[in-house]
């Protein structure tokens, strides 16, 4: 992998990680269309530059992750239903990971996948109209399980966790903002696992050249998740998931025929 490459996917992780256009099915897609070499270390680039990513939630979401801290009840009632909310996916992923690796390498899953998703994105603001809760206090314990049952469908390459997460809050009576939000909230501990446990199996093969191009990821992720954050929940909010829809649709179609013709390896 080239410093440019390194940055060109770091940019798409930056842009797709929050987006319901799943991160991982386009760090795929970046990495075929530049002709990465599918190695261990592109596998942990991508899965490890999502750390700066996440650090982009936390400063701009740092009260909301340390204010609670301040008060006992509060901060039971935060973390405790942040770690509700990730328990299934961690605990499935834990069990899946040869799976999940092996399903990374099948760039048509995340054609299928991309396409399938974004039909149900099309629909989804009009299936979920009756959302009331506003606010993550109003959350319950329950609820928060059970976004986290619908994020362990993003295990599969494609589907994207930042959907799943999403539709399930709505699904749970939240508001598209709101959704929005908690999922961003529940990539944090997801997302440090899934990279720590990545970490610690390939880290004695890490390079001093790989330590720098994971370094430049994060950083290039970390901006570019900034801005992303920031124009996404407005957008949301005007716009609502079809213009989701339609992209993902069209992305997975673009990418199939690629495939099949031969122009993506």
């Amino acid at each position: 992998m080239t410093w440019l490459e390194a940055v060109i996917i770091a940019i798409v992780e930056g842009i797709t990680e929050f987006l319901p256009i799943s991160s991982t099915g386009h760090m795929i897609i970046a990495g075929k269309l530049l002709g990465v070499p599918d190695n261990d270390f592109t596998k942990l680039f991508t899965v490890g530059i999502q750390l700066g990513a996440i650090a982009a939630v936390v400063i701009l979401y740092w009260k909301r992750f340390f204010l609670p801290l301040r008060n006992g009840n509060d901060a039971v009632s935060f973390y405790g239903k942040l770690i509700l909310a990730v328990a299934p996916a961690l605990i499935s992923g834990f069990f899946l990971a040869e799976w999940i690796d092996v399903m990374l390498e099948n760039a048509w899953t995340v054609g299928v996948t991309l396409i399938l998703g974004g039909f149900v994105l099309l629909f989804i603001d009009g299936v979920f109209k009756e959302t009331h809760i506003e606010d993550e206090k109003q959350i319950q314990f329950t609820q928060a399980l059970w976004i986290g049952c619908w994020q362990c469908l993003a295990l599969i390459p494609g589907v994207s966790r930042s959907a799943a997460t999403i539709i399930g809050g709505m699904q749970q009576k939240l508001t598209r903002a709101l959704a929005a939000e908690f999922s961003f909230f529940m990539a944090v501990p997801t997302m440090v696992a899934a990279t720590g446990y990545k970490f610690l199996k390939g880290y004695d093969q890490l390079q001093t050249e790989h330590v720098q191009l994971f370094l430049l990821g994060n950083i290039v992720a970390f901006i570019v998740a900034i801005l992303t954050i920031t124009l996404f929940i407005g957008f949301l909010q005007r716009k609502g998931f079809r213009f989701f829809g339609y992209y993902r649709i069209v992305a997975g179609s673009l990418l199939l025929i690629g495939l099949a013709t031969g122009f993506i390896g």
